[in-house]
Parts: structure tokens; C-alpha cells; sequence
């Protein structure tokens, strides 16, 4: 994609200021749509390249600038969706969703040492929890443009069929099926776990697993957990799921035995608690957690140095 977001001379334009205002909500749009921050910030260039392509008086003839980026930007992520499609065909192992970090990790730059621009900072909400966004990778494109944009982003049907390229009532019937899945996705009569307690779920799993403790493990587990990981063919992951509280209390407790030098941190990942595995400093992994009660019933661990751009820029440690 093209990286030129606006003209490189020439007199400041006079609507740069609200044009670029906008760069935030399609930062936000893109992640959502895509699962990766390196893929929304080229929809990003590419959505301004567009505005600046045109002649100032095509933009000028434009009532709503915002609108209009939105919609380009939709459009580009609706065709990145149809084509990922068929590159995740070929990816090796499981594809997770880049994880993102808290907001201050972006500010103190502990996560790389720099200093991130507030407007390209994603809003950290329900709506990009991994678990979310690990739905969303079950949707078709059609599906999770319509959905995000509707439920989300709250627009309405009518400009959502405008970017989607169907009908206002598809487009309903997309959202609707959207949220059908979503709901499956969540385990039922169960009742939300509040921030402080999966929080002090994930403390208690990092203590055990450092003490190697796996009854402790097994405990905080759910029988039916399952741990996935990426490596994306480059880094060492496990390349199939691996299913049942126990086996994965198992082989974490094995990790930890083969990994001399591992250092675990709590981080917020997407905007829920969750850990950084560092091997002799450097940062190895980011997992993240869907704690359903007092267990965790999902583990997704990224290992694809590709996707832990903002936590670091260097790779290392055991298989995952």
C-alpha cells in the first residue's frame, strides 16, 4: 500500500487540521476489522493517499470528510478481509489477533522505548478483548465489516450498506448473524467476572506457574481450557491447540522447566489482565486470558515477533 498520507509541500491545508483529527476513529475502525495495528495503519495511509489524490475541488464538493474516510477505509478493510482469507490459508499454526497494550505502555515506552503518537493509540474497550476478537476471526468479512461498524460504531444500516455494497436489510440480517455468533461464543448462565477478579485469577496463575505448582495450575484451570499459540512459522510454537485443563497445566509446567531465565510479567493485554514472558530480558511472548468465573478457559499466546511490534522488537525462548 501506498505510505504517502498528504502532499509533501505546498501551503498547509486549511481542513488538514479536521481531516487529521480523524486518523483516531480510523485507527480504531481498522484494528477492529483487521486484528492488527500494522494492517489498520496501512488502511490508514492508503484511506489519506485516496483523499489527497483527488483535486481540491473534489474535496471540497465533500459535505462529510469524516464520513467519506470512514467509508474508503471500510471499503479497504473489507477487501484486506476477503484476501486474508485465503493468506491464513497458508499461515503456519493458529492465527491470534496482534495483542495490544495498555495505554500507559505506550506512553512510558516500556514497550520498545517509543514514543507513539496519542492519535494512533487504540481505545482500549469490550470491543477488542481477544476473546472478541477471536469471534470476529469466524465471521465472514461481510459479517464483521457490517457488525463492527453497526454495533460498534453504531452507523446506521443505510452507510453501512454503502461500504458493505449491499442492501440496508442484508446488511441488518450480517449483524444479526454477527451477534448470533458472538452470543454462542460466551458461556451461557455464566455471570460476568468483574475486572478485580480476573485479575486476581491471572496473579494466582502467574504465581503457580512460576512455582511450578500443578495442582495450583489445575485448579485455576477449566477442565475444558484450551491453550493456543502463534508463531506465525516464525518463532517456535505449538502448532495445534492443546486441549483440557490438565494437559495444559502440563505442559506449561514443562515450559517452565525447559525455559532457564524466564521472567514473567503482568501486563494489560487489550485491555484485560494478562502476562509478558520475557527469556533473559527480551519479550518472548504475550498471552492473554478469557477468565469465565474463578478459572481460565482460554490461553492465546503470541509468539510472531511480527505481532509484538509494540511490546518489542526482538524475539526469544522455548516453544510454546
Amino acid at each position: 500500500m501506498s505510505t504517502q498520507s498528504g502532499p509533501a509541500e505546498g501551503p498547509l491545508d486549511p481542513g488538514l487540521s479536521a481531516i487529521t483529527s480523524e486518523r483516531r476513529q480510523l485507527i480504531n475502525l481498522g484494528y477492529r476489522l483487521l486484528g492488527s495495528l500494522a494492517d489498520a495503519e496501512d488502511v490508514v495511509q492508503e484511506t489519506y493517499a485516496r483523499w489527497y489524490a483527488m483535486s481540491p475541488e473534489q474535496r471540497d464538493a465533500i459535505d462529510s470528510p469524516g464520513a467519506w474516510l470512514t467509508k474508503i477505509a471500510g471499503r479497504i478493510c473489507l477487501d484486506l478481509l476477503r484476501s486474508a482469507r485465503v493468506r491464513r490459508e497458508r499461515y503456519v499454526g493458529a492465527w491470534i489477533p496482534e495483542p495490544l497494550p495498555d495505554r500507559t505502555e505506550w506512553i512510558s515506552g516500556r514497550s520498545g522505548g517509543t514514543a507513539v503518537d496519542p492519535a494512533d493509540r487504540v481505545t482500549l474497550d469490550e470491543s477488542v478483548n481477544m476473546a472478541f476478537l477471536v469471534v470476529l476471526e469466524a465471521m465472514t468479512p461481510a459479517e464483521r465489516v457490517a457488525f463492527i461498524l453497526h454495533d460498534v460504531f453504531r452507523y446506521p444500516f443505510p452507510e453501512v450498506a454503502e461500504i458493505v455494497g449491499r442492501t440496508p436489510a442484508a446488511c441488518r440480517q450480517l449483524a444479526v448473524s454477527a451477534r448470533r455468533r458472538m452470543r454462542a461464543s460466551h458461556a451461557p448462565a455464566t455471570p460476568a467476572t468483574s475486572a478485580a477478579r480476573r485479575a486476581d485469577v491471572v496473579r494466582d496463575f502467574k504465581r503457580a506457574w512460576e512455582a511450578q505448582d500443578i495442582d495450583a495450575l489445575i485448579g485455576l484451570l477449566d477442565p475444558d481450557a484450551t491453550a493456543i499459540a502463534d508463531g506465525g512459522g516464525l518463532a517456535e510454537a505449538a502448532l495445534l491447540p492443546i486441549d483440557g485443563g490438565e494437559q495444559v497445566a502440563r505442559y506449561l509446567v514443562d515450559l517452565a522447566g525447559r525455559a532457564a531465565g524466564m521472567t514473567v510479567l503482568e501486563r494489560t493485554v487489550n485491555g484485560q489482565p494478562g502476562m509478558v514472558v520475557q527469556q533473559d530480558g527480551v519479550t518472548a511472548a504475550v498471552l492473554a486470558f478469557d477468565v469465565v468465573g474463578d478459572r481460565i478457559h482460554r490461553i492465546w499466546a503470541v509468539r510472531n515477533p511480527e505481532k509484538l511490534r509494540p511490546w518489542t522488537s526482538h524475539r526469544s525462548g522455548p516453544t510454546w
